[in-house]
């Protein structure tokens, strides 16, 4: 199945990998789309994140299509995710569905997604990488850290990381050549508390508009 490309309606598809049946849900750009967002989810939550959802409903209107992905674990309501190598094994498989509108792929993800999109992002020819709360180590252990990944992505990257995030606050960042905006205040799904002096919408506007004008740069 083709995604529909002529308007900004949501449809869906199934997409048969070696890791079992994946899951893509995109919401078209229409006749102005120049780029693809593909975007999966962590190994706690699916495609219903606040972000990935801000996401798939502000971005058509700027020329980006977005493709939410759900992993073959998630559409199998299987409640653990499998280890990484079948993760990458399960975003190789989408990503002849992803291409299929012959625009440039920004391969994306929140958390355990961001991963995967920094592990497979050169192989697969990806335009770029968003990373969405990248877990760069598990929390209260820094000393285990993932910045390998994030560094080795090897094409423009974006890191939106919340500034509580228990799995790596910005500061805790390496230099690199990469892009990092904080939400201030957010946690690691990017709630804010109350007393925080920024509303949960405001949260997520920090998201998206980075996310905007991000993509802007990429053609």
């Amino acid at each position: 199945m083709t995604p529909d490309t002529t308007d900004t309606s949501e449809t869906t598809e199934s997409v048969e990998t070696d890791a079992g049946t994946a899951r893509v849900t995109w919401r078209s750009a229409g006749r102005g789309a120049r780029l693809v967002l593909a975007v999966s989810h962590g190994a706690g939550g699916g495609i219903e994140a606040r972000d990935l959802r801000a996401l798939a409903a502000g971005l058509p209107a700027h020329g980006v299509t977005v493709a939410l992905v759900e992993q073959p674990w998630r559409v199998a309501g299987r409640k653990v995710a499998p280890a990484p190598k079948t993760l990458d094994a399960g975003w190789r498989g989408v990503w002849p569905a992803l291409t299929a509108p012959g625009l440039p792929v920004i391969s994306g993800g929140r958390s355990a997604g961001a991963r995967v999109a920094c592990r497979t992002a050169a192989e697969l020819g990806a335009r770029a990488v968003l990373a969405l709360s990248f877990p760069l180590h598990p929390p209260g252990r820094p000393e285990k850290s993932r910045a390998g990944e994030l560094l080795g992505a090897g094409v423009p990257t974006l890191v939106v990381q919340g500034g509580n995030d228990p799995f790596g606050r910005p500061g805790e960042f390496p230099d690199g050549a990469y892009e990092l905006v904080e939400v201030p205040h957010g946690d690691h799904g990017f709630a804010v508390p109350k007393r925080a002096g920024i509303t949960q919408e405001e949260a997520v506007a920090v998201v998206t508009d980075a996310v905007v004008r991000w993509t802007g740069t990429l053609g």
